[in-house]
């Protein structure tokens, strides 16, 4: 039987800390996500759900979005995957008499974890306005409200309407089509906090905002670099593919401020020399200093050029833009300069030239530890330049992979959730709804923020996400969001944000990945695209959590009804019964998805989307070509005495969902209130292993931002830097501190002080 929720808060600043872990997964990853999944949904359910999760016939993980490639294995997912799984499928339910039983203000001060352990949620619930607690609410009047709420704004671009990467196609496509049709671009999406960098820097130097390689590229690669990413922890089904690409004779370099486990050892626990023995990733570790990562790259790009033989000059004569500016950029790199900026040794660097010298087939992978700086996107672009040195886009087995975060992110962006869409899409839009979409821009999330806050926004909707917790600057991030008029979530969970409220709000509960999902015209399914762009279909296999529930794109559907009335000539009413005529207009709509369903039909595992520069060596930007580019060298400068600090996650949590209280790699069990400093930077603070500490932020606004009392944890990082887990350090993080260019927010390196906690 799955067991109960948690009654209390359980205490989260005293951990146990002991050795880290030196290899991922294995027996240990088995057993602790068959002990998470029986957990919530007992044997029988969890046997019969996790058998369907990433099956061609079944449904996609709801957690990462790392492709399934075409031969699955039985159990085709990780241990986090499982959680993620088990999280949703749940047998634990939030009903009415829970919110009856707990008023705001309880929930209010709840952390996250105790709120997301309670369940599903059965029933659509609102809170009046002076009300101090949730109650039933039907869904016609929940619309209704909606409806009122829109009408009354003075105009359409005082709505925000915010997508979580766990939105399907489907409810995606609806939603922008939606929002467009009400009249404004305010379609921030939790993109915007993660990899817009990465889309802002490939988009502008070889056309296509996503990455250009797939699975057999990474098994065909010589070199694989892995900068600023975690796979073990945040994409753990990624191991296996590097392991693969190791037993063909790749090489990996991993680049990052800490060891991380999953990148020394993988145990792979679908074979038995994986349980026993596992098999080694990294060749080379680099353990730059945060922030470091452009300066690496630009003085890596001065050896090449210096190198013989290193540049391919035909790529380069043929294929792109913009050397002749880059190449003496890159030349005037600097040693002492770049042994400042990424803490490495000159032998370190050498070796890593050494091994691209080496390597004809080169893929770098990265995530949010290269996404989240102020200098993000120029880091990115001088991973490009490197790349395009050495004629690596558009060849076999090299290329450019940002690794992606939650399910869908990247599918939803492809369907439209964007502030900033193109007129192309506008007007293909346009022409198959006969409507007028706003052509100025809308609000990305931080800009969103700043609207809430100063009473340019007064409706926030979301479908999906822990808008609150996974934003910047937690004190105004709140406050902001208290300002609006109305708050409306999508939901399958409680979180925080239903706790942090404006005048009124509503949860509407929908289904999740798992659930079975029957509309008039019968049992439906949804698709999602992954990390490599490749889009697939997902079906539910189990019975709704409540009979009160409604899908995604149903609500969208009633909701553009209730809102636009009868002169909408959308056919709403069809879109939420039948999925499939969704799919007829996204295919007359976005381009590589022509005959949708037809694909569909005949591969459930679905279809590769069009990749120019892949697939044609063809690179669709301003210029024609692929663009070198050359932007001045940043990296973090951090004043005496003060740490250069990355939120990041524990092994217990995706995003801002945490599982559990344990970071099992890293040795911390039973908490998470704590701060990772290298011993010796510890000491030179006067703080001891297992002392308290408060986090204070140090930014050019002056505003103090604290985060008090973390236990301090002596622990290997880069010299100079700390880690900490988010949301509980997002508080840190100002809201004007972001990326140039992406404007996502620079979580990665937030320079701190940390004052012994006045308890200890």
């Amino acid at each position: 039987m799955a067991s109960r929720p948690p009654a209390e808060d359980p205490a989260q600043d005293a951990p146990r800390v002991t050795a880290a872990r030196h290899s991922a997964a294995g027996l240990p990853g088995v057993v602790h996500g068959l002990r998470a999944s029986h957990a919530q949904m007992g044997l029988a359910r969890t046997a019969r759900t996790l058998l369907k999760v990433n099956q061609k016939d079944g449904f996609d993980c709801p957690g990462c979005a790392w492709p399934e490639g075409d031969g699955r294995h039985t159990a085709e997912f990780c241990e986090n995957g499982a959680k993620a799984v088990a999280e949703e499928a749940t047998l634990r339910r939030v009903t009415p008499e829970f919110f009856a039983a707990h008023p705001l203000s309880d929930l209010a001060g709840r952390s996250g974890y105790w709120l997301g352990q309670q369940g599903r949620i059965t029933h659509p619930v609102y809170l009046p306005e002076g009300g101090d607690r949730y109650e039933p609410i039907g869904w016609e009047q929940a619309f209704s409200i909606i409806a009122e709420e829109l009408a009354a704004l003075d105009s359409p671009d005082e709505a925000l309407f915010y997508t979580s990467g766990r939105t399907s196609n489907e409810a995606a496509f609806l939603l922008q089509l939606f929002a467009r049709e009400y009249g404004t671009n305010n379609l921030p999406d939790c993109s915007n906090m993660c990899h817009e960098s990465s889309g802002s820097a490939l988009t502008e130097t070889i056309g296509v905002g996503k990455g250009s390689v797939s699975l057999d590229d990474l098994h065909r690669a010589d070199l694989i670099i892995v900068a600023g990413q975690n796979p073990g922890t945040n994409h753990p089904r990624m191991l296996t593919a590097l392991e693969k690409a190791k037993q063909a004779g790749a090489r990996i370099i991993s680049v990052n401020p800490l060891p991380e486990a999953g990148l020394e050892r993988f145990k792979n626990p679908q074979t038995p020399r994986g349980l026993l023995k596992g098999t080694a990733l990294t060749d080379l570790f680099l353990q730059i200093r945060i922030g470091g990562d452009q300066a690496l790259f630009r003085l890596l790009n001065k050896l090449l050029l210096d190198t013989r033989g290193a540049v391919d000059e035909e790529f380069v004569r043929t294929h792109t833009h913009g050397f002749e500016e880059f190449a003496a950029a890159a030349r005037a790199a600097d040693w002492d300069e770049t042994l400042t900026a990424t803490g490495l040794t000159r032998d370190e660097i050498e070796r890593a030239l050494r091994m691209i010298l080496a390597s004809r087939r080169t893929v770098v992978c990265w995530a949010m530890g290269l996404t989240q700086h102020k200098h993000s996107v120029a880091t990115i672009r001088e991973i490009v330049n490197l790349l395009l040195l050495r004629g690596a886009i558009g060849r076999p087995g090299a290329g450019v992979c940002p690794v992606r975060g939650h399910s869908n992110v990247q599918g939803d962006r492809t369907m439209g959730i964007f502030e900033r869409p193109s007129e192309a899409f506008l007007d293909a839009l346009d022409r198959e709804f006969g409507i007028t979409s706003p052509r100025h821009h809308g609000y990305d999330v931080v800009r969103s923020i700043r609207a809430l806050r100063d009473g340019r926004a007064k409706v926030f909707f979301a479908m999906g996400g822990n808008f609150v917790a996974a934003s910047p600057d937690t004190h105004v991030t709140e406050a902001a969001m208290r300002r609006a008029r109305l708050t409306v979530h999508v939901s399958t969970k409680l979180n925080r944000s239903h706790a942090v409220t404006g005048t009124r709000a509503l949860i509407l509960p929908t289904l999740g990945r798992t659930d079975r999902d029957v509309q008039a015209s019968g049992r439906q399914f949804v698709t999602v695209e992954d990390s490599m762009g490749l889009v697939h279909a997902s079906r539910g296999n189990l019975p709704p959590a409540s009979p009160h529930l409604l899908s995604e794109p149903a609500i969208v559907a009633r909701m553009a009804r209730a809102v636009l009335g009868p002169s909408s000539a959308t056919p709403w009413e069809e879109f939420e019964k039948d999925y499939a005529a969704v799919r007829d207009r996204i295919a007359r709509v976005i381009p590589g998805f022509e005959d949708f369903n037809a694909r569909l039909a005949a591969d459930p595992g679905g279809f590769a989307l069009p990749h120019a520069p892949r697939d044609e060596r063809r690179f669709p930007t301003a210029t024609g070509k692929a663009n070198f580019t050359a932007a001045p060298v940043e990296y973090p400068r951090v004043p005496e005495g003060r740490l250069l600090l990355q939120t990041l996650r524990s092994h217990d949590q995706y995003n801002t969902t945490v599982y559990g209280l344990d970071d099992r790699y890293r040795g911390i069990e039973g908490g998470r209130r704590v701060v990772l400093v290298h011993p010796d930077d510890a000491r030179e603070q006067g703080l001891a292993d297992g002392s308290y500490a408060d986090l204070v932020g140090e930014w050019a606004d002056g505003v103090e931002r604290r985060a008090p009392r973390f236990r301090v944890v002596h622990y290997p990082t880069a010299r100079g830097c700390a880690a900490a887990y988010y949301p509980e350090t997002n508080v840190l993080v100002p809201l004007d501190a972001t990326a140039d260019v992406s404007n996502t927010p620079a979580s990665k390196s937030v320079i701190v002080r940390l004052e012994q906690s006045p308890a200890d």
